[in-house]
């Protein structure tokens, strides 16, 4: 996507670089044949999404033309630069501490935001795989994990400094950093057949996935999910649109892995 996912994927997540993902779970992965598991520590190089990063070198791709859905509202297109975080979640405790920041004037409420993402964090589904890894979120001090919701100028100049280009439409990841699009996160993608909320969890679950040590991967065959970490944006190529790395019986949902 859900890159920790930018332009659409299924248009809508070292000292190293990684190559950018685009948004709706659009990044990189594992093989299909033995099944994936999440990395056992968070990554600490840097991992391109746009909803869909990485290697030494990041080979760039065209950013796909996407036609975003139409909002009700006005998203701006640029802001200050500065962030007010979301509140601590005091009746949670978990291995990794994250933190949840949106770009002032923005539009986006911190606490809703972070609401909806420690839903996903925590979602039988999604990478505490059932209670295997856990997360908390707090207001400040140390954090292995940022998330930050930020308007499309704010995103392109924080993932240009690890060399990524998100065309101000697409998401990245930057070392802890997972940068969503502020576009993405309020319109979804016109590639990704599900609601806005699932389009969000695809979103996080990618950058997120790239965070902790996972590529991108491309469709296992016809009609099955698509992997979270595939690049949904660029096209299902023949699998469903998909925003979980697992399935309900805690199957990794994975495909083969995409240099």
């Amino acid at each position: 996507m859900l890159a920790a996912l930018a332009v659409p994927a299924a248009l809508i997540a070292a000292v190293v670089v990684l190559a950018p993902h685009w948004p709706g779970g659009d990044d990189t992965s594992a093989s299909a044949a033995a099944r994936p598991r999440p990395a056992a520590a968070p990554s600490t190089k840097p991992s391109r999404s746009p909803e869909p990063a990485r290697s030494p070198a990041p080979a760039r791709s065209p950013a796909p033309s996407v036609k975003p859905k139409p909002s009700p509202t006005r998203i701006p297109a640029s802001g200050p630069g500065t962030f007010t975080a979301a509140r601590a979640d005091t009746s949670s405790s978990g291995q990794y501490a994250y933190r949840v920041e949106v770009e002032d004037g923005s539009g986006v409420d911190p606490d809703e935001a972070a609401a909806r993402i420690a839903g996903i964090l925590a979602a039988p589904r999604g990478w505490g795989e059932g209670g295997k890894r856990s997360f908390h979120r707090v207001a400040s001090g140390p954090a292995g994990l940022v998330v930050r919701i930020a308007t499309a100028a704010t995103t392109d100049r924080i993932c240009g400094k690890g060399g990524m280009n998100t065309h101000g439409e697409v998401n990245c990841r930057l070392y802890e950093k997972v940068m969503v699009n502020l576009k993405r996160w309020q319109t979804g993608s016109p590639e990704f057949d599900g609601p806005l909320n699932d389009y969000r969890a695809l979103i996080i679950n990618h950058e997120v996935g790239h965070w902790l040590g996972h590529g991108h991967e491309t469709c296992p065959g016809k009609g099955r999910p698509a992997p979270a970490m595939m690049q949904q944006i660029y096209g299902l190529k023949g699998c469903v649109a998909n925003a979980w790395p697992y399935d309900e019986k805690g199957t990794y949902l994975g495909g083969p892995s995409v240099p």
